[in-house]
């Protein structure tokens, strides 16, 4: 189908689509993205990996301080919601148990600390010291995974904003649980020392972000007639999406955006390995939801983690990136800034 470009924003519509002006302004990012050097060579032909593909590269492509190749170096996004029944942390399960040579990417303070709402992007210097102080190369590559006891959760957000920061090689691993299942290597203890690296400042490539603005002028424009443009696809459970079930953070108000797709995480998952479904699957999954895959998208779920279990689905499912953004305020933010007057919280009745 022939589509248009909405000004700058990377987000693309078919021709046909009504779309209200306002929300084409918002959708404009005047940020420019950094021009990046020659992409490095992968070791991987597709976005998400799996064991042994990851344990072949790390015995060709290790990150030693011998090497001057591409490196393979895998990063540990363990991360647990503040809620969690057992009370674990990303940081204990780290040192219970992680690739060796991996580094840990610590999702709550590698962030906006600075923001009211949890783990929203870091700022391009913070991501800049952060990267240099886990000694990552601009030419490393990436390999993002998450727990064992979790299976994929919030390995893709990393890994998104990685992406999002302009880093060439990134990639998911699908998943460490099986990694342990499967007899690869593990190790416990600190993450080994490594040596500082002086990683550039990136700029953020905003065609990845949604903002509060954006999507609430795409939520009010739900359900017009006529209107077939941006999809809102919510990772969150079914109940949380319908008001039946109370949110985990105190407060919040359930419910979910005008227009906006049911998607919960574990419906792209295998339920015994917790890994992605194969992408037929995933796809079908979609299809099913009357995502369409010629309409721009934007993922949220609770607090922009498991909006990117979404986004990586589509990836592997074979959805184009370029029309598709992460609310990274997602429902936490949404709750605390719509209106009771705009009526852009929905509960099913």
């Amino acid at each position: 189908m022939a589509t248009t470009t909405l000004l700058r924003s990377g987000l693309r519509l078919p021709r046909t689509t009504n779309i209200n002006p306002l929300t084409r302004i918002h959708l404009t990012t005047t940020a420019t993205t950094t021009k990046m050097s020659t992409r490095p060579q992968s070791t991987f032909r597709t976005y998400l990996i799996d064991p042994a593909d990851l344990h072949s590269a790390l015995q060709t492509n290790a990150p030693t301080t011998l090497s001057t190749a591409p490196r393979t170096v895998p990063l540990s996004a363990a991360w647990f919601l503040p809620n969690d029944p057992q009370a674990r942390t990303g940081q204990q399960t780290y040192r219970a148990a992680h690739i060796p040579t991996a580094r840990f990417f610590n999702l709550d303070t590698i962030s906006d600390t600075t923001s009211p709402y949890p783990h929203m992007l870091p700022s391009p210097q913070t991501f800049s010291a952060a990267m240099s102080e886990l000694g990552v190369k601009r030419d490393d590559v990436l390999v993002v995974y998450d727990t064992a006891e979790l299976g994929i959760f919030s390995a893709p957000r990393v890994a998104w904003t990685l992406k999002a920061f302009g880093h060439p090689a990134v990639h998911v691993l699908n998943n460490f649980k099986l990694w342990v299942e499967q007899g690869y290597p593990v190790e416990s203890g600190e993450q080994a020392r490594v040596e500082r690296t002086e990683y550039p400042v990136p700029e953020l490539d905003r065609t990845r972000v949604a903002g509060f603005e954006q999507v609430r002028e795409v939520a009010r424009d739900a359900n017009k007639e006529g209107n077939e443009g941006i999809q809102i696809l919510d990772a969150r459970s079914k109940g949380r999406w319908e008001g039946r079930e109370a949110e985990p953070r105190p407060g919040l108000s359930s419910g979910h955006m005008p227009g906006s797709i049911s998607v919960p995480v574990p419906e792209l998952l295998d339920p015994e390995t917790k890994a992605f479904l194969p992408a037929q699957e995933l796809r079908k999954v979609f299809e099913r939801k009357g995502v369409d895959s010629n309409r721009p998208i934007i993922s949220s779920c609770g607090t922009g983690v498991t909006a990117v279990v979404i986004d990586a689905a589509l990836t592997a499912a074979g959805y184009g990136e370029g029309n598709r953004r992460v609310y990274d305020g997602s429902w936490t933010e949404w709750a605390q800034r719509v209106q009771p007057t705009e009526n852009l919280i929905v509960k099913s009745d």
